[in-house]
């Protein structure tokens, strides 16, 4: 019985780890392990491709999609973490303060 190249699983991981870029790029929980994942299955399909079924191509397109999302994430997380240990987040909090002051200011 042959194995299938399942790309649903990496999609989803990479996609859910997109959303959650907007978490202080928290989202490298989960486009990692869907980057490794991929990677590994791809690795075992090229060592024995007779024990594997599936599109070998749709499995590294989804491969570099991860990649690209984990490298977005990656990124985004060095950015706050700069942010936060240079004391950035007080201005950042203070000009949202501001901006919610005239927001009710015009209500």
């Amino acid at each position: 019985m042959k194995k299938q190249l399942n790309t649903t699983l990496t999609y989803a991981l990479s996609i859910i780890g997109l959303l959650c870029c907007c978490f202080g790029g928290l989202g490298f929980l989960l486009s990692g392990p869907a980057f490794l994942i991929a990677h590994n299955k791809l690795k075992d399909a090229t060592q024995n491709p007779d024990d594997y079924e599936g599109n070998f191509k749709a499995m590294n397109t989804a491969k570099t999609i991860a990649l690209i999302i984990l490298i977005i994430n990656v990124l985004y997380l060095v950015y706050n973490l700069y942010i936060y240990f240079s004391g950035g987040y007080e201005d950042v909090f203070q000009q949202f303060q501001e901006a919610m002051k005239e927001i009710e200011a015009k209500a």
